[in-house]
């Protein structure tokens, strides 16, 4: 084999060899823009300025919106499927749904967790549990229907929306209603209940509050 053949050989498979690496080890990918654009968007969400703006700007001025809390109660004890389709709201194809109420209680029962009110005129019985313990779940995230998934890159980011939201209402709410639960107290509130059971989640009817003062 001649020295002219031989080289033509070696750059022939040394070319083969550097097109097959290439194929499978790109210098560059080609993205389309609008992908390009939804990576870039969700490597920049800040879940707590997020939530700074959305509770200052949203959550807070919501709260006239919300359900009378009597109102409610007197009416899932005449019938809740009527009270479910008058003031719930329902998130996705599961029987979960939600309440977003606010009103004015009596402090008849202070718990680890909870809060108990009376909020019907002349009773004693706990009809409203404000929670006063750990905050899970989604309850404020999705009881307002102020956030919808389709509003956020991707659900990780939609997540860590209720992370950060619970994590203010522990930090902010939650101490003051605690110091203010005494009983015979007035406490006014705003939030939301989840109702996964109606057998027990409407009886008391357990809120998770953004909003607890003294009226």
């Amino acid at each position: 084999m001649t020295s002219g053949r031989r080289r033509l050989i070696i750059c022939s498979t040394a070319m083969g060899s550097a097109a097959v690496l290439l194929y499978f080890m790109p210098l560059f990918h080609v993205v389309p823009l609008e992908v390009a654009g939804q990576r870039s968007v969700a490597a920049t969400f800040d879940p707590v300025a997020f939530v700074d703006s959305f509770w200052t700007e949203r959550l807070l001025p919501s709260a006239d919106r919300a359900v009378d809390v009597a109102t409610l109660v007197a009416a899932v004890r005449e019938d809740r499927q009527a009270a479910k389709r008058a003031h719930g709201r329902s998130v996705g194809l599961g029987g979960v749904y939600y309440y977003f109420v606010a009103g004015t209680g009596r402090v008849v029962a202070v718990e680890k967790n909870s809060v108990g009110l009376a909020v019907l005129d002349g009773e004693q019985q706990v009809q409203v549990a404000l929670e006063t313990g750990n905050i899970f779940g989604n309850t404020l995230r999705d009881g307002t229907g102020l956030l919808d998934v389709n509003d956020i890159a991707n659900s990780q980011d939609f997540n860590a929306l209720s992370s950060e939201i619970n994590g203010r209402i522990e930090r902010e709410v939650l101490p003051s209603l605690r110091s203010m639960a005494v009983t015979g107290a007035t406490i006014r509130f705003v939030g939301c209940a989840e109702i996964v059971d109606e057998d027990t989640d409407l009886q008391p009817l357990r809120i998770v509050p953004f909003i607890a003062e003294t009226p």
